[in-house]
Order: C-alpha cells, then sequence, then structure tokens
C-alpha cells in the first residue's frame, strides 16, 4: 500500500499550536500512521470524513482516494471536538 500525502485545512494551525509540545509530538505520530492506513472510523455514518484517537484528543481528517492524500481539520480535546462537530454538521 502506497502511503498518502497529508495536506492541511487553512484552520488546522489554530487548533495544532495551542496544544502541548508534548501532544503536538503524539499527533505527528498518529498522522504518520493515518498516512499508511488512512481508512478508519467514520465521522458520521455517510460522511466523508474520518475520526482517530489520541488519548483524550481526536483528529479529523478526510482521505482524497483519487491523489492519495489526507487533509487534516482538526484536533482538539473531546469538548473541542463536540463543539466543531456540531458546528461543522
Amino acid at each position: 500500500m502506497s502511503e498518502y500525502i497529508a495536506t492541511y485545512d487553512e484552520d488546522w494551525n489554530r487548533y495544532f499550536n495551542k496544544q502541548s509540545r508534548e501532544l503536538k509530538i503524539r499527533i505527528v505520530k498518529k498522522i504518520s500512521k493515518v498516512l499508511e492506513y488512512p481508512a478508519k472510523r467514520h465521522l458520521k455514518s455517510g460522511a466523508n470524513f474520518f475520526v482517530d484517537e489520541i488519548g483524550q484528543y481526536r483528529l479529523l481528517y478526510r482521505i482524497f482516494e483519487d491523489t492519495k492524500q489526507v487533509n487534516f481539520y482538526f484536533v482538539g480535546d473531546h469538548k473541542e471536538y463536540e463543539k466543531y462537530y456540531l458546528d461543522f454538521f
């Protein structure tokens, strides 16, 4: 299986930069794993978005098979994730 290329939503840095240094390291490791095997749990039934967990934190992304890209949108704790989810849908 070929590895995917990471791309980031324009708001990604706003969520990523407010995390602790230790968590940022864990996030980068998780992104590397997602790029190897991207299909995980769907955000919502029928949605083209996926969510993965990093402890109490959530990582939201979308897979583009035609270009072999994974676009990352959000990372935050479960409360921030709920707010993002409700605003998104």
